[in-house]
């Protein structure tokens, strides 16, 4: 394990100072809002999400609004985000899925909702995170992958074993928040092609890893 839990403690500390209310980003206001929300958000800005769901959480407010829905005008209504053939699919199977299998509520699980389409570990942990408040893991999208690496928490290649190495490091009740302040570091620091490193509140103890 690349990185030690005084490590971790301290880059937590850090960044629990710099972002104290940290939270998604993505705007909603059920389980089944931030779902729908997280599945959009793959290779999409959670800008973007915000600005399509404003109007498709006000036509669609139930799991059996989006089972019902035409597939064709689900698709047009999420086109902007991107691969919406393939997210419409998934919104539409899954909310058939939660109307049959759970009378139209999100299921609080892990393994009933990575069985849903459409949602793999990273999605049902923010569901979990943030629709009910849970810590099963932590989510590991593309600036928490990136971060982990760069600050040495985690020599991992894959989100699945990243989180893997970041869970010991952090107490359970830490894991939905730490998400949130890497991400939010991510995007306005430590960016992919161009990190601020001058301005990093961790400058002075992170190794750089990666950086030219």
């Amino acid at each position: 394990m690349p990185a030690d839990k005084k490590y971790a403690a301290n880059i937590l500390r850090r960044l629990k100072k710099k972002y104290p209310e940290a939270r998604c980003a993505l705007d909603y206001e059920s389980p089944l809002q931030i779902l729908v929300a997280t599945i959009l958000s793959a290779q999409c800005t959670d800008v973007r999400v915000n600005i399509v769901t404003k109007d498709l959480f006000r036509k669609y407010r139930s799991a059996r609004d989006f089972a019902a829905a035409n597939l064709n005008e689900l698709e047009n209504e999420i086109r902007t985000t991107g691969f919406f053939r393939n997210k419409a699919k998934n919104i539409k199977a899954a909310c058939e899925i939660l109307e049959q299998t759970y009378r139209g509520e999100v299921p609080a699980d892990m393994e009933k909702l990575t069985k849903l389409p459409g949602v793999g570990r990273k999605t049902a942990n923010c569901v979990l995170g943030n629709g009910f408040g849970i810590a099963v893991g932590v989510v590991v999208d593309t600036h928490v992958e990136r971060l982990s690496r760069r600050i040495d928490l985690s020599e991992s290649k894959t989100p699945e074993k990243i989180e893997q190495d970041l869970m010991p490091l952090f107490p359970q009740s830490e894991w939905i928040g730490v998400s949130h302040r890497l991400i939010l570091h991510g995007r306005e620091t430590c960016s992919a092609r161009k990190p601020r490193c001058k301005d990093c509140l961790l400058n002075d103890i992170c190794p750089r890893i990666g950086v030219q």
